[in-house]
């Protein structure tokens, strides 16, 4: 039997979240686990297949509402975490509404028949989507809809390449990790997916162009090079910001989105995680002023409540009428697309877009004032209430700050908070939109406070020191 990674070689596994496998997390069990939560975990751990971003679990919950979590001892936490559902907080009444009074109508939509419900969502979302974007596919998740768009542009180009992104996550089945760039997922698998290129993300801070802070776009130009050279890619797939290991440069999309249209390329766009507003934008792409031929949402389309995604896609590639993209048996869902419109109208009605701009803006300055006080903090960075502190143990080699950030993570849902770690040194920070500005203060204050430990107990890197 195949033996499970040693704690040294865990690093190359940290892209997509924070691990079950390390000490800390047997720490925080061993000191924070009451009898009624240790019993939940005991059953968890018994009946799922284990695997390192879930089973065995963190803690067992019984409530969420608004930005906040609570958990079967009764302790609450902000959630800056959340799986990125929660656009418009926990168990909205609007959305919980919408549910309840669809359960009493029509509860499900079988095959060959559609409903008002899912009629309805499609033409909200294509009245507000960018550009022409007027064609939509539902699915029951947003990897499924990644499929959808796979499966599109194979049939729309009559080619079967895709080019990717390293460290980037589209989904865990077999096709989304073949075009996806994460360790976790491919390591080990097998053969996956033939003709996925992949090339470097556009984090200029880690950059094996060595470009710097004065970006020259060498990772673009590197994406056009594969085009030229492979000569019959389907499309290129990407996720319009990784949330958020970094945030692409303004012109980057605008120089691939020319690139793909050189070439013959389509351009997918997945916002699964960070759509509806997050960015302060209802979709990141308009920060970047480029419509993709394709856009997949998913996770907070639901409200937070029902597993819900959704491709967009140009009008000319409503050309599969023949063929079966995927007909999901939970395609038009009438009780998802329920709340999907129900999100999406307290999106707009609570103006949460605007919201998340200006939070967002004060969060940022904010963060960047605990730079100044904090050598541990590398760089901070925010687009909208997409946020994320990156640590280093030594700012001049960019020497990943990974034990640092857990004991963070660990020390914040000490004190009430709840989020996730990527890259390993990635302090990742997505609240509710619906979050009040004093609960925004109180997780700065928390994060602050844990960094202030650390710094005390002396285990932070002075910056430009290689600890």
């Amino acid at each position: 039997m195949k033996q499970p990674a040693k704690p040294q070689d865990l690093d190359r596994f940290r892209s997509e979240g924070d691990l079950n496998l390390t000490p800390q997390r047997r720490a925080w069990a061993a000191e924070n686990t009451s009898a009624e939560t240790a019993r939940l975990l005991e059953a968890d751990a018994k009946y799922f297949l284990h695997q390192s971003l879930s089973t065995p679990c963190l803690n067992a919950l019984r409530s969420c509402r608004g930005p906040w979590l609570e958990d079967v001892a009764g302790r609450r936490y902000l959630d800056f975490h959340g799986n990125n559902v929660h656009q418009v907080g926990f168990s909205h009444p609007r959305v919980i509404a919408a549910i309840k009074q669809q359960l009493d109508t029509l509860s499900f939509c079988t095959r060959r028949y559609t409903c008002e419900p899912a009629v309805a969502l499609a033409g909200k979302l294509v009245e507000l989507a960018p550009g022409d974007l007027d064609r939509v596919l539902f699915a029951p998740g947003g990897t499924s809809a990644i499929g959808l768009a796979l499966k599109l542009a194979r049939v729309a180009t009559g080619r079967f390449k895709f080019v990717s992104l390293w460290d980037s996550f589209h989904g865990a089945s077999l096709d989304a990790i073949s075009v996806g760039g994460e360790a976790l997922f491919r390591a080990g698998i097998g053969p996956l997916l033939p003709g996925c290129e992949h090339a470097p993300p556009p984090d200029h801070r880690h950059c094996p162009f060595r470009c710097g802070e004065a970006c020259s776009l060498a990772c673009a130009d590197y994406v056009e090079y594969i085009l030229d050279k492979e000569g019959d890619v389907a499309a290129v797939i990407g996720e319009t910001v990784r949330c958020t290991p970094f945030i692409p440069p303004p012109e980057y999309w605008k120089r691939i989105r020319a690139a793909c249209d050189k070439h013959g390329a389509l351009l997918i766009l997945d916002e699964i995680p960070i759509a509806l507003g997050r960015t302060g934008r209802l979709f990141a792409c308009e920060h970047f002023g480029v419509v993709p031929d394709m856009l997949v949402l998913g996770k907070g389309l639901g409200g937070g409540v029902f597993p819900l995604a959704a491709l967009l896609a140009r009008e000319g590639l409503n050309l599969a009428a023949d063929k079966a993209l995927g007909h999901y048996t939970h395609e038009k869902n009438p009780v998802a697309c329920a709340a999907g419109l129900a999100t999406l109208q307290v999106i707009e009605e609570e103006r949460l877009v605007d919201r998340s701009r200006s939070l967002g803006a004060d969060a940022l300055e904010r963060m960047r004032a605990m730079a100044a006080r904090h050598p541990l903090i590398g760089e901070v960075r925010g687009l909208g209430l997409l946020m994320g502190i990156e640590l280093l143990r030594d700012r001049k080699s960019l020497l990943r700050a990974t034990d640092e950030a857990e004991q963070v993570m660990y020390g914040a849902l000490r004190r009430g908070l709840n989020f996730k770690v990527t890259m390993g040194n990635i302090l990742t920070l997505m609240p509710a939109l619906t979050i009040s500005q004093s609960e925004l203060d109180q997780a700065f204050d928390i994060l602050e406070s844990c960094l202030v430990d650390i710094e005390a107990s002396g285990q932070a890197a002075s910056p430009g020191r290689n600890a």
